[in-house]
């Protein structure tokens, strides 16, 4: 029985007397796959070669199925076919320029599947040749950058880029990528920012031009001057800068829309039924099935903007009221399949969705806030390797941000006060909070949040040791800040001690585990200089002398877990051992802890033993430490603590026998730097990326109906 063929470029019924018919421009790719030049016998084969619509599947597949040396026969004919592609993009009729298009990603594509273990050289080679590929790239950017920044067809411009994608992605490394030094002589960078500044072209293709640039700024970053990275260093366009950053912001929106929905679908399942009835004993386990595709290219665009570019600072608190406004596309962005690095572009309800307030009232969204959000779900869990690597990358970010002057101005600008309400991982102690009645606070309140919840939430068997590290970091830089402009910031300090004195308990107690592994000591050595920026400096940022005395309490209540931590340390400090000085430094360190401890735990007893007290509330046990203070020092000594030598004098003079020791450096920090500590992070970071953009570029879109409709309608 006959059967329609539709694959393979085959057009008609086929039955087994007669071999089926193909596409006329399956022959002509035929031919091209010969020997000789296909425009001998047909003069006007490459005039009518265009004007056909493109059989991606057949010509990659083509090209896929010649071994080398077959390939090597015909190269003559590939770079013949690759000039004359890059000769139809300058045609007047736009469906040539499609197809040329559309005919040069397939070429690309083709030519790297066949050649995965060659160097870009080889590519080089076979799509072009040595002697013409720098005339040919010259003449193809800008042939691409004419057609990015003309008036004209919005679908030309998906497909520039696309080609530009798929021409950056050629290798897995794009720091291998020979052909990207072409698109570095011959920039479209001006391109890319006209595309982010204008708001309809963003509409459309915002999201790929970002990517784009995100990826054309890390071609050898560390190897050599790249003017990409030059370029957005130096953009100061307001309209350009709001542009990247409405991209960004609406990328991390839908993340946090689509983990949102599946979140409430979660729970008005069958196992919130089931969970209804036997309790929540197994919430944690559970709440892992909520699983939203991450994305790793639209995070690295925003560090990349707020690393490289201090102007960008100001687009983070910016509010995008356009996102309510934004239409959808002409052309449907492709579905694409669930990858492990997530960078496909937001659907096209995305791009006219809006980060909603939680209420009517309440004010919209900014980039921050959406990236907090973001990065609140995103670091829930990071046992899988990429979400673990998305986490790490949200941290970078933040450690950026914090060490930034104008940022730390924004975030602690009591005139700028939000609700942010950060995603919480369910836990079997705690409820969940109710959303509104989130407080209005300054910025860096979200930030202490988001830090104590993964501070809270991460102490595990598989430890995210340099997470933490980096956690602990963005808590002390925002400290700093703190002390130095003596911003008295109103927030609950007492959860981020009462974290952090967890986080001392759960490190001795799988201190052998831990140990194996990693350097507990670094991280301990940390938390304590935290707490020692709380008592040494705690008078130029704590909200009130209250503030101070809560501070102390926390410290003698755990007082137990600060002798544990201490006879930890001392064991090991003088013990012959691989960590015997990483263990003397914390013994060092804790030394005005248990100063405090050693003064007011006699006095406590004594205390409770004349009233007659068998167990101190913790309101007793503030008051009772303000009557023990001298009436004459109480009211300066929160201040004169901060104050050096002089301080200490007077401290031994009037406050009985209690003595702290300066000490120095706490309010400094070494700050962050890419090339020498995370450039083997980010090589593979982009390497991942780079494999999955090229894995989800897809060319399929434009029907030659939808492009014919939309070209009779260009004047």
């Amino acid at each position: 029985m006959a059967q329609v063929e539709k694959r393979g470029g085959l057009l008609r019924k086929s039955s087994a007397s007669k071999k089926p018919l193909k596409e006329k421009v399956v022959l002509m790719y035929d031919e091209i796959f010969m020997t000789e030049d296909p425009s001998k016998c047909s003069p006007r084969f490459w005039e009518e070669l265009f004007l056909m619509k493109v059989n991606l599947d057949y010509l990659e597949g083509k090209l896929e199925s010649l071994d080398g040396e077959e390939l090597m026969k015909i190269k003559d004919n590939i770079n013949c076919l690759f000039q004359h592609c890059i000769q139809a993009l300058g045609e007047e009729h736009p469906i040539r320029v499609v197809n040329a298009l559309q005919t040069l990603c397939a070429l690309i594509r083709g030519v790297h599947q066949k050649n995965k273990s060659t160097s870009g050289f080889d590519i080089i080679n076979m799509l072009m040749g040595f002697d013409k590929a720098e005339l040919c790239m010259k003449n193809l950017m800008e042939s691409l950058d004419s057609l990015l920044c003309a008036e004209g067809s919005e679908s030309l411009k998906s497909l520039c880029l696309k080609l530009l994608l798929c021409l950056v992605t050629v290798t897995d490394n794009i720091s291998q990528n020979t052909i990207l030094e072409y698109v570095m002589i011959n920039s479209i960078f001006e391109a890319i920012l006209q595309i982010l500044s204008h708001p309809p072209s963003r509409r459309e293709h915002g999201y790929d031009a970002v990517v784009l640039l995100a990826l054309l700024v890390n071609y050898r970053k560390y190897e050599s001057v790249n003017p990409y990275i030059v370029k957005l260093s130096i953009v100061d366009d307001e309209a350009t800068l709001n542009g990247m950053g409405l991209v960004i912001a609406q990328a991390l929106s839908e993340y946090n829309r689509q983990y949102k929905d599946k979140e409430e679908e979660h729970q008005s399942g069958f196992f919130s039924a089931l969970t209804n009835m036997v309790g929540s004993m197994f919430i944690a386990d559970a709440h892992e099935n909520i699983s939203v595709q991450t994305n790793e290219a639209i995070l690295l665009a925003l560090y990349e903007a707020v690393h490289l570019n201090r102007n960008f600072i100001t687009v983070l608190a910016q509010s995008h009221p356009e996102m309510g406004l934004m239409t959808t596309p002409v052309s449907p962005v492709p579905t694409t399949p669930a990858t492990p690095l997530g960078t496909t572009p937001p659907s096209s309800d995305v791009i006219s969705s809006v980060e909603l307030p939680l209420d009517a009232d309440v004010q919209t969204s900014n980039l921050l806030i959406t990236f907090l959000k973001y990065s609140s779900i995103v670091m829930q869990d990071t046992k899988d390797e990429h979400r673990l690597h998305s986490g790490k990358l949200c941290l970078i970010i933040l450690t950026c941000i914090a060490e930034d002057q104008y940022a730390n101005a924004f975030l602690h600008d009591d005139n700028m006060n939000f609700r942010v309400n950060l995603h919480r991982m369910p836990m079997r102690h705690r409820k969940k909070a109710a959303d509104k009645n989130l407080p209005c606070r300054p910025l860096v309140c979200a930030v202490l949040d988001l830090m104590v919840e993964f501070i809270v939430t991460h102490m595990m068997k598989e430890f995210p040791m340099d997470l933490y590290v980096r956690c602990i970091q963005v808590v002390h830089k925002l400290l700093c800040y703190q002390k130095k402009c003596r911003v008295r910031l109103h927030y609950t300090w007492r959860e981020l001690w009462s974290a952090l004195i967890n986080l001392l308990k759960f490190l001795m107690s799988n201190e052998t585990v831990l140990l194996a592994k990693h350097n507990i000591f670094t991280l301990a050595l940390m938390v304590v200089n935290l707490f020692n920026m709380f008592i040494t400096y705690g008078d130029t940022f704590l909200p009130t002398p209250s503030s101070y005395d809560e501070l102390y309490y926390e410290i003698i209540r755990m007082h137990q877990s600060f002798d544990n931590l201490y006879s930890m340390v001392l064991r090991i400090s003088t013990n012959t051992g691989q960590w015997k000085e990483a263990a003397s430094k914390v013994t060092h360190a804790l030394v005005n802890i248990r100063a405090i401890i050693n003064h007011f735990n006699p006095k406590i007893e004594s205390y409770a033993a004349v009233n007659h007290i068998s167990q101190l509330s913790e309101e007793q046990l503030v008051t009772m430490k303000g009557a023990l203070i001298p009436e004459s020092i109480i009211g300066r000594s929160m201040t004169v603590l901060g104050h050096g030598r002089m301080v200490l004098e007077v401290v031994r003079a009037n406050y009985d026998t209690l003595t702290l020791k300066l000490q120095d450096g706490l309010d400094q920090y070494e700050r962050y730097s890419e090339q020498h500590k995370e450039a083997a992070f980010f090589k593979e970071l982009v390497r991942s990326i780079s494999t999955n953009v090229r894995r989800n570029l897809a060319f399929h879109t434009l029907s030659q109906e939808v492009l014919l409709k939309e070209f009779s309608t260009i004047s």
